[in-house]
């Protein structure tokens, strides 16, 4: 196969039109060409009115190595990469482990445990999940009890239980991570084959949506209990088991031990008491930096008009996005995060009497509003006190939102004209909010520190500039944002175990390698491709 990329096409054009332009582009006969396959379609929306389609196309050809000859040199021409996955080591049939052979664990089922699980059983190592919440079809009707009924099920919410925080997000599959090893390709080629789109394999920026991501989970899900492995939910680990720098299993909250010399930790960003009892045991924890902010929504079709201006709506582009970033003068940095086009603003606390929100679309991303976090990085130098200073700092600031709401879980809000004229909000305008169960409107200034509050202050009229109609009057912000990323790194060494207990691999978001569901899922193969290294090592020895 021939790889061609940069082959640019306007917004309006058929098959036919493709198959003449990557024929002109190489030069060939149209009975030279054997067939072609699409691996990564982008736009370029610059210039708005002139939309144009950007193609890299895996082509076969009757000559390819003729054409490779005379095309020698081209940098948008050449071999197309082999992205097929490859498994680092499997167990043979006829010598799988015996009845010494001592199963791995994977603490959590969000999007890094899930490949974990798939990988290692896909190797035939039979891996034992633990996941304190619920399957994600029990799960949703308890998040949903949140969001209609204020009745918060600490065990089984937006962020723990089956799918992780990730299945109630915009379903976002892409990153800036390098990936060389095409670990990505094999995300979603996994999701594909569990039923996503198949348009995630080549769009630039891929996405499935809450609905789609429920009914993918199960058909893994049971992908792993097919090959062996093992889910159980309900299941919080409370202790680890560790002798002499080595871990040794776990104890469940039922008090249930499991032994097990390879436990993969991957918990995600938001299970502090997890990350409070294996810094009591002496795992090395470090404080990081994080965000802080609000969600901001805003008409999605004022964000279509401003990025894609009279070709806005058409069915290729669907609902715009945008990425924007300020440096203030207090030296802070003001960004957007987990942009929702077409979405909804969601409460995502896990811990009773705290108020948190986040951002999610559905696959149509269809929604009255676009929304997305607007954050200012913080540092560990602005929470001193250890390495779960941060966290500490995280339910300051839920509590606050929760008691500035009402004490009911709906949030604080206030309408963004007000916000940067520094006077409080009393009704909505044009922008109604999303987020349920409510919004109490006021003032957000005390919701976060001073310098987070000036730096966003001044952010948004900059916004504006790059997006007209940001800083409207009407635009609503929710608080508050917390859990951009998780406050702690749990530090590993280069062969992916921690650095100082032998055993424990820190995986995925919330031990500070991954950001998002194809990060967190990229980052869960490399994991279990390390355990298995080392379980056919102690089989060996």
């Amino acid at each position: 196969m021939l790889r061609l990329t940069d082959l640019k096409l306007p917004l309006e054009h058929g098959d036919d039109a493709l198959r003449a332009a990557l024929i002109a582009r190489l030069g060939i006969r149209a009975d030279d060409l054997v067939g072609y396959t699409v691996f990564k379609r982008s736009y370029d929306a610059r210039k708005r009115g002139h939309i144009v389609l950007i193609y890299s196309l895996d082509i076969e050809l009757r000559d390819e190595a003729g054409v490779l000859q005379r095309l020698a040199g081209d940098a948008q021409v050449g071999p197309s990469p082999d992205t097929r996955y490859k498994f680092v080591t499997q167990v043979p049939a006829t010598g799988a482990p015996g009845s010494d052979f001592l199963r791995p664990l994977v603490i959590g089922f969000g999007p890094c445990g899930l490949f974990v699980a798939l990988v290692l059983a896909q190797m035939g190592f039979r891996p034992i999940v633990l996941e304190r919440g619920k399957a994600v079809r029990e799960r949703t009707q308890d998040t949903w009890g949140l969001w209609r009924k204020r009745d918060l099920n600490p065990e089984s919410n937006v962020q723990f239980g089956e799918g992780g925080a990730g299945t109630f997000s915009d379903g976002k599959l892409y990153s800036q991570i390098k990936d060389p090893q095409h670990h990505g390709r094999k995300v979603l080629t996994e999701f594909v084959k569990a039923g996503a789109p198949a348009e995630i394999l080549y769009v630039s920026k891929p996405h499935i949506g809450t609905f789609k991501l429920v009914t993918m989970i199960e058909q893994m899900r049971q992908n792993i209990i097919d090959l062996g492995g093992e889910i159980r939910f309900s299941e919080r680990v409370e202790d680890l088991h560790i002798e002499n720098g080595q871990v040794r299993g776990v104890t469940l909250a039922s008090g249930e031990q499991i032994r097990s010399d390879h436990v993969v930790l991957a918990v995600g960003h938001s299970a502090r008491d997890t990350f409070q009892m294996i810094h009591d045991r002496g795992v090395y924890v470090e404080a990081k930096p994080f965000s802080i902010g609000f969600r901001a929504e805003h008409p999605q079709s004022l964000i279509d008009t401003c990025r894609f201006g009279p070709q806005a709506g058409h069915p290729i582009l669907g609902a715009a996005d945008y990425k924007l970033v300020h440096h203030a003068r207090n030296g802070r940095s003001v960004y957007s995060f987990c942009m929702c086009p077409g979405g909804t603003v969601v409460a995502a606390t896990s811990e009773p009497g705290r108020v948190v929100t986040n951002g999610m679309s559905q696959y149509s991303r269809n929604e009255r509003n676009a929304n997305s976090a607007i954050v200012v990085g913080i540092t560990p130098e602005d929470y001193p006190g250890g390495p779960l200073a941060g966290i500490d700092l995280q339910r300051q600031l839920e509590s606050h939102a929760y008691v500035l709401g009402g004490s009911n879980y709906d949030a604080p809000g206030q309408l963004v004209g007000d916000f940067i004229m520094q006077r409080p909000s009393s009704e909505f305008g044009s922008v109604q909010p999303s987020y349920k169960p409510g919004v109490k409107l006021g003032e957000l200034d005390s919701s976060l520190p001073g310098y987070a509050i000036a730096a966003i202050r001044e952010a948004l009229p900059a916004f504006d500039r790059q997006i007209r109609g940001y800083a409207m009057q009407d635009a609503v912000l929710t608080g508050v944002e917390t859990r951009t990323s998780s406050p702690i790194r749990i530090k590993r060494g280069d062969d992916y175990q921690s650095i100082n207990t032998k055993g424990l691999y820190p995986a995925g978001e919330g031990a500070g390698y991954a950001g998002g569901i194809l990060s967190a899922g990229v980052d869960g193969i490399k994991v279990a491709e390390a355990v298995a290294l080392s379980l056919m090592a102690v089989k060996k020895g």
